[in-house]
Order: C-alpha cells, then structure tokens, then sequence
C-alpha cells in the first residue's frame, strides 16, 4: 500500500449536506476543493443517487448517471458550475428536501489511446496520484484483452465502471472479491463469478483489463470508470468476515473514516453508505443504499466509527451475518496519526 502524503483528507474528500432550493437563484456550496467527482442523494424521501463528474462534464449539458438503476448517461444541469472551492446548484423545484453530496478531487487531466489487445480506442482521464483516484473515459473496442490506461502510478484495488450509451448494470470489480468476480453497484446481487468482464486479470500499476461485452468493451461504444488504489491514512479497500453478533466484527483501517461503502459478497443484500455527518455521532451513523432510491435510514445502532476504524454493531445480513464477507471503500475523516504533525486523533 502507497503512504499519503496527504495529512487534511478534507483537500480531496468532502461531503456537504445542503437544504434543496425551492426556485429562485443559484447556490454555491463550500467542498474545500475543486470536485471532480459529485455523488449527490436526496436524504428526506425517494429519488435517485445522482453522479456527476468533470470528465463527462458539468453545467448546463452536464450528464449524470444513477448508482441506483441501469440507465444510460442522461443530460442534467443540476450542478451548474464547479469552482476552486466547491459547486453551484442549479435552482430548480426538484431540487428540495434534505441532501448529500459526496465529493472526492482528482485534478491532472489528459487523453490518449487505450492499449492491449484490438484496436486502439480514444481515451480521456482526470487523475489524482496522491490521493490514489482516477476518473476514466473510453471507448470499447470489443476485443478481451483491451487494456485501459488509469495514471495513478499503483495498482489499483476498486474499478467502478458503467455502460453511458446504454441501459447496462452497473461493473464492480474489487480486490477482496478477486478481478474474476463482479458486484452490481445498481443491484443487490452477491458477487458472481464472471470470466468475461475483467478477463480474468487484476489489475496492474499502469492499467486494467476488459474482457468483451457490453459491460465494459462493446466496440465503439462509450464507458465511464472511476478506479481507486489505496493510500495508507487516506483511504483502505478491504473486507471483512462478519460474526453475527451485535459486536460487531471491528476493523483496522488506521485513520478516521469520512465515509465506508460496504456490501454482503456472500448473498444478496444492498449497498450501503455511512459517513461522518449523518448525524456525526455514534451510534447514529445513518444510511444511505446506492442501490436503491429510498430516503435515509435511521437505524437504532449499525456501524460505530472510530478514531482507526470501524465495528459493526448488527447482526443483520447486510453489515454482519456470520461467516458472510462483505467489502467496503473507506476514506478518512483524519489519519490516526498524521504525517506532518504526529498528533493522534480522537474517536467520536
């Protein structure tokens, strides 16, 4: 795992919680940074998780997709603008209730040609090495062993990647699970053994591999991915074993954590994302289920986060089921000791 050199977590992961607008003008909302990637949910009743991001671009052309549904990429101007600082939301009467927005910063932007196996297709990219995040734009080419370039200088451990031309599921490929497995991120399906849609090769520290389909690689067809690689007190990539208990399984990640995305690999249940701020204190850390378009969960105690990780406090299938092994994407709030300063954090 690659150290950070990265002691404010805050400069390239974010989350903002804003009241929606009801008409009227614009609204810039702080980040603390440029975003580059914009994951947004309305917390108060139903509606899409919406993910916006600079490569496809922002504004009033900008697209989006749903975690929560196969569609193919749509225009939406709900993100009006970015800044050095954060985003304009577009007035707008759907734009209402309680949300969140995840933000995350890559920054260093190019293109090129893919490369592997077939012909070489058009690419674009906006990277982060020090933060380990890279947002990609490719072409298929429909040949397995197509290989795609993600510029983040190691090897990644998570590839999230969707069809834009076409209603496809949602491609999660995941270090845990093993590169000849995938998970839906649309779907609540556990993980299924799939030769085709990374051919069967984990990643390198210069690119992945597609395989052929429609999931990753149809020829001449466009795919957007956003692939991490971990840096140690920053973000971890990992899974755990669950024990059915109310204690929880406890695990390490040696910082804070901002934000934990987990799932059940063993059997079906949903996606779910806690953070920091909703509500910011233990045990009610609430929820949110990037498979589904349902409002905010409440739960009575579900997952505690500590100043060097976090525990499970369920034993409901979703977090915690005996022998179950789920994965999860963590990042930090704080390092438990940063590198700069050596000064520990605290727990909540």
């Amino acid at each position: 795992m690659a150290y950070t050199t990265i002691d404010k977590p805050s400069d390239y992961f974010n989350t903002v919680l804003r009241s929606g607008l009801y008409g009227g003008s614009d609204t810039a909302f702080t980040v603390g940074f440029q975003p580059d990637w914009i994951w947004d949910k309305r917390r108060s009743d139903t509606s899409v998780h919406a993910l916006f991001d600079s490569v496809r671009g922002f504004g009033s052309s900008g697209k989006v997709l749903y975690s929560n549904t196969a569609d193919a990429e749509a225009t939406n101007g709900l993100i009006d603008s970015v800044s050095s600082t954060g985003f304009t939301i577009k007035a707008s009467s759907d734009n209402t209730g309680t949300l969140v927005d995840w933000c995350w910063k890559t920054g260093t932007t190019g293109s090129g040609t893919t490369t592997g196996s077939g012909t070489g297709k058009a690419y674009s990219y906006s990277v982060s090495t020090d933060a380990g995040f890279s947002i990609v734009k490719w072409v298929g080419n429909g040949t397995s062993g197509h290989t795609i370039p993600h510029h983040l200088g190691t090897t990644p451990q998570v590839v999230i990647m969707k069809n834009l031309d076409n209603a496809i599921t949602w491609i999660v490929g995941h270090k845990s699970a093993g590169f000849n497995k995938i998970l839906f991120l649309d779907t609540d399906a556990a993980a299924a053994t799939d030769s085709n849609a990374f051919a069967d090769t984990d990643p390198t520290s210069t690119v992945w591999t597609m395989g052929t389909g429609n999931g990753g690689n149809d020829n001449n067809v466009n795919y957007i991915g956003y692939i991490f690689s971990e840096r140690k007190g920053y973000s971890k990539f990992g899974s755990y074993v669950g024990n059915g208990s109310t204690s929880g399984t406890y695990v390490h990640l040696g910082f804070k954590p901002a934000f934990v995305m987990y799932k059940n690999t063993s059997q079906a249940d949903d996606w779910f994302i806690s953070d920091s701020k909703r509500l910011g204190y233990n045990p009610d850390n609430h929820y949110l289920r990037p498979s589904l378009s349902a409002a905010e969960g409440d739960p009575p105690d579900r997952i505690n986060f500590f100043s060097n990780g976090f525990k499970l406090t369920t034993s409901d299938k979703g977090a915690n089921a005996s022998g179950d092994v789920y994965i999860y994407m963590a990042f930090a709030e704080s390092p438990f000791v940063t590198g700069a300063s050596a000064i520990p954090t605290t727990a909540r």
